[in-house]
């Protein structure tokens, strides 16, 4: 792949949804922006899923990425904790989908490896490998740091078949 492509990653939740892009051109990496979006922990849920959506929805038309990826959910042993970060996670596909984006998933184990060569490891393992693979890189908070992982993962794995069709699909079309 010889295209410059810009890529936003989301660490979707309910409280903080994280997102984080990247450019990417060949095997090169490029720090763009990164930042968080919040919603009102007093507010109902529809209207904190509203404001992720809004959030998002802005940043989406602000940056012009070319493509999304999210992080998938993990159940945990907190039922009504997953459902909601599901919910969150509903929004952070939506938005880039009806901005006409494709949307790739990855488990959080496989961000992990992409990132720092493990399938577990600590956040200031990811922190600091961020910082590695692009020195330029500015974030505040685990959120921010999770999404750009979760771009460089996608940014990993541009390379594969589904990717190459996809870009033949954009030039043709």
């Amino acid at each position: 792949m010889n295209n410059l492509i810009r890529i936003i990653g989301i660490d979707p939740g309910l409280r903080r949804t994280g997102w984080g892009i990247i450019e990417t051109l060949g095997n090169s990496l490029k720090f763009v922006a990164s930042g968080t979006v919040t919603s009102d922990d007093k507010m109902d849920l529809a209207s904190r899923l509203c404001q992720l959506h809004d959030g998002l929805a802005d940043v989406i038309h602000s940056h012009k990425p070319d493509e999304a990826a999210v992080e998938q959910t993990f159940v945990n042993k907190d039922a009504v904790a997953t459902l909601k970060l599901g919910q969150a996670r509903g929004i952070a596909m939506l938005v880039p989908a009806r901005a006409g984006l494709p949307v790739a998933e990855y488990a959080p184990n496989a961000v992990k490896k992409s990132v720092i060569g493990v399938g577990h490891g600590e956040k200031q393992q990811i922190h600091m490998m961020l910082k590695v693979l692009m020195p330029k890189a500015t974030f505040v908070g685990n959120d921010a740091a999770d999404a750009l992982a979760i771009a460089i993962c996608h940014a990993h794995h541009l390379g594969g078949a589904a990717s190459r069709l996809k870009a033949m699909a954009r030039i043709q079309g």
